[in-house]
């Protein structure tokens, strides 16, 4: 729930598509990780994941898998 309604519809969007892919298979480690993702401001995470602003590096890896899975066509 929390990546579908974020404040930015883009990064709903973003968000939803990532959760939908990767949620069921994450491990707790990476949950943990996501969760703390969530956490963030949505300008800042948009900046992120279009590659305008480098992640920080405790989120890159993470904010990389958000872009590739975002950024495939439907």
């Amino acid at each position: 729930m929390r990546s579908m309604r974020r404040g930015i519809k883009e990064m709903d969007i973003i968000l939803t598509r990532y959760a939908d892919a990767r949620l069921g298979t994450l491990t707790p480690g990476e949950l943990d990780l996501y969760d703390a993702l969530l956490s963030e401001n949505d300008q800042d995470l948009y900046q992120w994941v279009t590659g305008q602003v480098g992640a920080p590096e405790r989120l890159s890896g993470i904010v990389g898998e958000i872009t590739e899975i975002a950024c495939q066509p439907n």
